[in-house]
């Protein structure tokens, strides 16, 4: 296999064989712990609270530049802590930056890094900056957010119900298409043409998820709205159904055919040779719900300027996973390694500007 095709997350095997059999010491304070397809750990912490927290890497990609690396990267991570329905608080930081990285790149990407957390309301209480031999762009350290909330609010992708209705926010490949239409500019455009080559250039405001999971928990959680979110990050719409249903034991059955799929970013995937629902898409949020509360979320994201869709059921059927397409149903297979990442390293590789 291409060395290419497994860049990014290791599979959920890798993890079975040499991760979670060693997770340290047990503590009973322990609620949520490693697990695949789970964004959050959850730790009991007295008082009927929780401390919920997940971690990333943290990036810069040269092509976007300092400032919009810097609110991708707090927006990765706050967008997986903000699936459990709580807002980001505290964040704890390590950059590892490459021997030949700038101070002043340093300093603007810190800048903007700083200015969004303070939007989001986060405090950075501790961290870890140095240079090293070997490191390298575009992944420049890694973080950990959390917050603290109620035991009984909390969500996990692993507290989907039977017969949820399953919501997805944005479409599919928003993060695909917002930074393969800016690194690759010049080409993104000529193929695309000026007026879908505007619309690409602006989805990197939709890279987040933030909003769209407290929006949507605003509406209602638990029996009463939102069961559980997942982000589609890699492997795209698909790998993040069947990690939720997977978490929650549940099957799932997806209307493929009827999943909006942007103009743009079809054109896009169609440029780079990517299947848009196996794409990386942060940005796009899966939500679990209530049937009889869904039509109350989804106004509330309307209202919030945060289009959705139904897409698909929650089932019974332990580890079933069905798609609906124009050819008929098919059997879903979780992806075996996300396109983006192969047909971003080979424009690189072309030189493609």
């Amino acid at each position: 296999m291409d060395v290419r095709s497994k860049l990014g997350k290791v599979d959920r095997k890798y993890l079975q064989r040499f991760v979670f059999g060693r997770l340290g010491a047990r503590r009973r304070e322990v609620l949520v712990g490693p697990k695949f397809g789970v964004d959050i750990a959850v730790l009991r912490v007295g008082g009927g609270n929780v401390l919920v927290a997940s971690t990333d890497p943290l990036s810069l990609i040269p092509r976007l530049g300092t400032r919009d690396s810097a609110w991708l990267s707090v927006h990765l991570l706050a967008s997986d802590l903000t699936t459990s329905g709580f807002a980001p608080q505290w964040g704890i930081f390590d950059f590892n930056l490459p021997p030949s990285m700038r101070d002043l790149e340093f300093a603007s990407y810190w800048r903007a890094f700083d200015l969004e957390c303070r939007k989001l309301g986060l405090a950075i209480v501790g961290g870890h900056t140095g240079r090293y031999q070997g490191c390298d762009l575009t992944v420049i350290g890694g973080g950990v957010m959390c917050a603290i909330g109620r035991e009984d609010e909390y969500l996990t992708s692993a507290m989907a119900e039977e017969g949820d209705d399953l919501i997805l926010t944005k479409g599919p490949a928003i993060e695909t298409t917002a930074v393969l239409a800016r690194v690759f500019a010049k080409t993104v455009r000529k193929a695309l043409g000026s007026r879908l080559f505007e619309q690409a250039w602006r989805y990197l405001t939709k890279v987040s998820t933030v909003n769209d999971a407290l929006t949507a928990v605003s509406a209602g959680r638990h029996e009463e709205g939102v069961t559980a979110m997942h982000d589609a990050t890699e492997g795209g719409v698909i790998a993040a159904a069947l990690e939720l249903a997977d978490a929650s034991r549940l099957g799932v059955d997806l209307d493929l055919f009827s999943i909006e799929i942007t103009e743009e970013t079809r054109e896009l995937c169609k440029l780079f040779k990517i299947d848009p629902l196996i794409s990386l898409s942060e940005g796009s949020l899966l939500i679990a719900c209530r049937p009889h509360r869904t039509s109350a979320v989804m106004r509330r994201l309307a209202a919030g300027g945060t289009n959705s869709q139904v897409i698909g059921r929650l089932t019974s059927n332990s580890g079933a996973a069905y798609g609906s397409m124009k050819r008929g149903r098919v059997r879903l297979r979780y992806p075996k390694f996300d396109p983006y990442w192969k047909a971003y390293w080979l424009a690189t590789e072309k030189k493609l500007k």
